[in-house]
């Protein structure tokens, strides 16, 4: 066994320096700073990411601790549909994983960052690949997602890239769906992030029924994409690709469990990511938040404290499963996009909130109003059995 470093004694061991476990970390430094912390990150911290969020899926209440963060803004956003284009008046903002980066290396400590593989973990004690243990009166867990094969799921896969054109691209702010494309591989759209006026970050996405990703493939559909609009690519930076869930169902409990039940858990670990779109920002958020605002710090209250903000949000999230059940099971794949057409005809405050996982009653019955873009019968049947499945798990 590893030999405990006497001077290695922490109050908090956050296990991955990614989104959650950099923003626990972050929110703890600002607001308790006597705390002794450490990120223990095998990579780098904060990867290789855009995160991007509308301004409402924030509360105002954070700013303390996302305004420093964010590398781009604008004021609206466009989507665009084989039958319908609109731009939506609501401000949209942009974190680069090198301004997470730079963000945490300025105002963490950098004594706080270990970098080294964790071998194993138990309340109290880190043990990292190269020998060391740290000590730590907490422990929380932020590497990643649990067990996918204790979920229902559905997929959303991209692949983007950041290319520098040798012309101004002409376009002024986010196209958030481009889905006036060809429809492959269930429901496809191009993603949009003027990053300047000669760059811009294009994203080849699918809500697709395989998690499987053919990434030279979608980095050509980018380049014809780019092509198609006129665009003449000099060079291209970032390159990201990614897998995310769209929750249809299943067993979360078993999710949990699935990587332990002795450690607090942050970030897709915690199964703390929207329904729906996958992304994990808002959640992160919000979790930091709590974190920060708590008065007791130990291992057995921050256990409590993130498994029941965690179960919380999958009981409150049971409308965003149903809708996912019908895209995934009502609608066929080439059909998808109209599910998605139908609901940006609605109100820019309903979008908003949905986005958030804050969809109000009445938004509930406003988006499933009317005739569905599926077949009747279908749909009533995927909910059927996708309620089936809810009831039976929790």
């Amino acid at each position: 066994m590893a030999e405990a470093d006497p001077a290695a004694s922490v109050d908090l061991a956050i296990l991955g320096g990614g989104l959650a476990g950099g923003l626990i970390a972050l929110a703890l430094t600002l607001r308790r700073p006597e705390l002794r912390l450490v990120v223990i990150e095998e990579a780098t911290v904060g990867g290789n990411h855009i995160w991007s969020h509308f301004a409402s899926d924030v509360d105002q209440s954070a700013g303390w601790l996302v305004e420093p963060l964010i590398a781009h803004r604008w004021p609206a956003y466009d989507v665009a549909f084989p039958a319908h284009a609109r731009t939506l008046e609501a401000p949209y903002r942009s974190i680069t994983s090198e301004r997470f980066a730079a963000v945490l290396g300025a105002r963490i400590p950098e004594h706080c960052f270990v970098s080294a593989r964790v071998t194993a973990a138990h309340p109290g004690r880190v043990e990292l690949a190269d020998g060391r243990v740290i000590a730590a009166g907490a422990v929380i867990d932020a590497r990643g997602p649990g067990d996918a094969s204790t979920l229902d799921l559905g997929w959303q896969k991209f692949v983007g890239q950041t290319l520098h054109t040798a012309q101004p691209h002409g376009v002024t702010r986010p196209m958030v769906m481009d889905a006036a494309v060809e429809q492959l591989d269930g429901y496809r759209f191009v993603y949009l992030l003027p990053l300047g006026e000669r760059e811009i970050f294009v994203e080849d996405t699918y809500y697709s029924d395989s998690p499987d990703l053919d990434r030279p493939l979608l980095a050509g559909r980018i380049a014809a994409y780019a092509a198609a609009r006129g665009w003449s690519t000099e060079s291209t930076s970032r390159l990201e690709s990614g897998v995310l869930p769209v929750v249809v169902g299943g067993d979360f409990p078993a999710y949990w469990d699935s990587t332990g039940t002795e450690l607090a858990k942050a970030g897709m670990r915690a199964g703390l990511f929207h329904p729906t779109t996958g992304y994990s920002l808002p959640d992160a958020i919000r979790l930091a938040c709590v974190i920060a605002a708590a008065e007791d710090l130990s291992h057995p209250a921050l256990v409590a404290l993130t498994r029941d903000h965690a179960f919380a949000a999958w009981a409150g999230r049971g409308f965003y499963r149903a809708l996912d059940t019908m895209l995934f099971r009502a609608a066929e794949p080439v059909e998808r996009y109209k599910v998605l057409e139908r609901f940006y005809r609605l109100g820019p405050g309903l979008v908003q909130r949905f986005y958030a996982a804050e969809s109000t009653w009445s938004d509930q019955v406003r988006i499933l109003a009317g005739r569905p873009p599926v077949p009747i019968g279908r749909a009533f049947g995927s909910l059927l059995s996708g309620r089936r499945r809810r009831l039976g798990t929790l």
